[in-house]
């Protein structure tokens, strides 16, 4: 049972109906992590809108679930591993692509840097080495998309963390942990 109280549709004022409403059309299905958001129409709005913003960049989807999976294992949040899984198969990972994900590589030589790149980003706090930024540059990442890559690490940080302090019900199919909680 979530920690955090759980919007439901039934109970969403007008401002979050609306906002129900976008998400239900594009997902198909308002996810309870969102729901929990929209205990603060304003902390919804700004996810959803630097979630928009992101999902326009130069990083394909596959790169971005990569991350998604890598981050969420690495910070033991059981909701996002479970929703990236079932995100990441949409976007055509395979089970041995995600399983690498998760454990912090990839079977793609490049998107192995981008995700050991995204996890050394969240561990450190950003002070990654000249040595990790040179390498993720020499396997041809630009800077917009390293930019984007930090971007990505926020963003799932941001719902590793939210995940883990409401201990959201998954609405996934769920997948356990690799590594204790």
């Amino acid at each position: 049972m979530s920690r955090i109280n759980l919007v439901t549709v039934e109970q969403a004022n007008e401002q979050q109906q609306v906002l129900y409403t976008a998400i239900e059309q594009q997902l198909g299905m308002v996810p309870n992590f969102l729901k929990v958001f929209a205990n603060s129409p304003a902390a919804l709005k700004a996810f959803l809108g630097l979630h928009t913003i992101a999902s326009e960049g130069e990083l394909d989807a596959k790169t971005k679930e990569r991350i998604a999976l890598g981050l969420a294992e690495q910070n033991s949040c059981q909701y996002c591993v479970s929703a990236h899984t079932a995100i990441g198969r949409k976007a055509g990972l395979t089970g041995d692509e995600m399983i690498a994900n998760r454990a912090g590589s990839s079977q793609d030589a490049k998107a192995a840097v981008a995700v050991k790149f995204s996890r050394s980003l969240a561990e450190k706090n950003g002070e990654v080495t000249t040595a990790e930024l040179l390498e993720i540059r020499n396997v041809g990442y630009r800077d917009a998309e390293i930019v984007e890559i930090i971007t990505h690490v926020g963003m799932n940080i941001l719902t590793n963390i939210l995940g883990k302090a409401s201990r959201v019900e998954i609405d996934f199919p769920k997948v356990d942990l690799k590594k204790a909680s």
